[in-house]
């Protein structure tokens, strides 16, 4: 077996050996990113000299016992997105273009302690905003099943490349479902953390009440892994909190789920999902109850309002962050700009793509006088009603299961030409970001047309440890996530 093949634990626990080093890791991934990216456009940015100079540093803390991380040497993409000290971030967005950050995010100096090695910059949405990956300024990112298909987004460039074997890992991050859908439609494993889990610190935000970092990788353990060396109280962050700590160990020795009360919300399952994926996720929750839990329908009616409050919310918070980038203090300044006005206006209209300029206009248009009560007001309500309604839940059960999406990876183009459409395929993901809980998505089968199928586990505040220890149980009884795309 490759190294790229490898998980990150297998690949950590070579390098641990000395069977291999830091730098071979990188090798081997540097050598598929230059035999596919051309292929599938997971890359915004990748700088194999930086890269190989990032897995020198991580082997000599590994050498010098100076790190107990179970993935130390292990590479690892990062979103575009996520600030790294002096190599361009750009948000997939021509505004950005230029932009190197003077400083590191907080994940990626717990990366750069823990030996664990950054390894370039992956593709997305603009600013996060889609749900495809066809909106970046770098062009659209392919699905490793099927490059006619989306890997899904805002993460998709994060997805796919642990799909197509371009990363081992990669760190993403989830405002309404950026991480769990793409790991969806790419047949990968993700964790949209709790609110507050992961430092946002150099996350360049899309709405600040909802983003979220968050690790992909090729199984449940590999995420908890990474999980456990981002995670924590951050000085820089004001909303970041210590949460329950974990091992590794406690969530490998999970073998089974008895005593542990599963709830499905029926109202996950009613129009607009795909008989194939509603058929996958109803034969994983038969795979749950022969683990030992128990699992039990439960209503949940205040799905239908998912959508609406989510992109009140998101898009009223993205129009006051995307203010910063006025063609004045970093990022793109328009040629024909010759005063302030056109400064103003020209670097904006011309930096940005049309997505984010839509919810830029429709963040002014909730915050207006005279719809902001009607609009932006009603969405926090909900938002209360749509809290109280997992509390609830949560009373009963130790967690949900349901849907990640309610239909398989889309042909590319689909979600643009109807962006209604595309929002609708948000309904089972926003829910978690509006309540802040934590959520694991796993491949659980294949569609009709071999594309993957996956669920989510949705956990109570802060405890990560719950999901993701079911996760591996259903992981140890299943194999759907060692089953890889044809990729030669």
């Amino acid at each position: 077996m490759e190294i790229f093949e490898m998980t990150a634990l297998e690949t950590a626990q070579l390098i641990k050996n000395k069977e291999i080093t830091a730098m071979d890791a990188v090798e081997s991934v540097a050598k598929v990113i230059e035999q596919r990216d051309k292929i599938y456009n997971c890359y915004t940015h990748f700088d194999k000299a930086l890269a190989l100079e990032n897995a020198e540093k991580a082997q000599k803390l590994i050498d010098e016992g100076k790190t107990d991380s179970p993935i130390a040497g292990v590479p690892v993409a990062i979103k575009d997105n996520i600030c790294t000290k002096g190599e361009t971030t750009s948000c997939a967005s021509k505004i950005l273009y230029n932009f190197k950050p003077p400083y590191d995010a907080t994940v990626i100096k717990k990366l750069n302690a823990a030996g664990i090695v950054p390894c370039g910059k992956v593709n997305m949405d603009e600013f996060a905003m889609g749900s495809t990956t066809e909106t970046s300024y770098y062009g659209a990112t392919k699905n490793p099943w099927d490059i006619t298909r989306v890997p899904g987004g805002s993460s998709g460039g994060a997805a796919a490349c642990v799909a197509a074997d371009e990363s081992i890992i990669a760190l993403g991050s989830d405002t309404g479902g950026s991480i769990r859908q793409p790991c969806s439609f790419c047949g990968v494993t993700g964790l949209k953390p709790t609110y507050g889990a992961v430092s946002r610190y150099g996350l360049i935000a899309y709405a600040s009440s909802l983003d979220q970092i968050g690790p992909i990788g090729k199984n449940a353990l590999d995420v908890a892994a990474m999980f456990s060396v981002i995670c924590g109280k951050d000085t820089m962050d004001g909303t970041s909190m210590d949460g329950n700590p974990f091992t590794l160990d406690e969530i490998k020795n999970t073998t089974d789920l008895k005593g542990k009360k599963i709830g499905i919300p029926k109202d996950y399952f009613g129009e607009g999902i795909s008989e194939d994926v509603a058929k996958n996720v109803l034969v994983a929750a038969e795979t749950l109850k022969a683990l030992g839990a128990e699992v039990e329908e439960f209503s949940m009616p205040i799905v239908e309002y998912a959508i609406p409050t989510y992109y009140i919310i998101a898009c009223a918070e993205a129009c006051s962050n995307l203010s910063r980038f006025d063609g004045i203090k970093y990022g793109y300044k328009s040629p024909s700009a010759d005063n302030l006005r056109d400064v103003y206006f020209k670097s904006r209209s011309e930096g940005f793509g049309m997505e984010v300029k839509k919810r830029i206009m429709l963040g002014n248009f909730v915050l207006s006088s005279g719809y902001f009560d009607a609009y932006y007001i009603k969405a926090l309500k909900a938002k209360g009603l749509i809290v109280k309604a997992f509390n609830e839940a949560f009373e009963k059960y130790d967690f949900l299961l349901g849907p990640v999406a309610p239909t398989t990876a889309l042909k590319m183009g689909e979600g643009l030409s109807d962006p209604l459409a595309m929002y609708l395929g948000d309904i089972y993901t926003v829910m978690i970001n509006i309540a802040g809980l934590p959520s694991l998505a796993l491949p659980c089968g294949f569609d009709r047309d071999n594309m993957p199928v996956g669920m989510q586990l949705i956990g109570r505040p802060f405890d990560e440890k719950t999901i993701l220890s079911a996760g591996n149980a259903y992981q140890n009884a299943t194999d759907w996530h060692k089953q890889r795309p044809n990729l030669a």
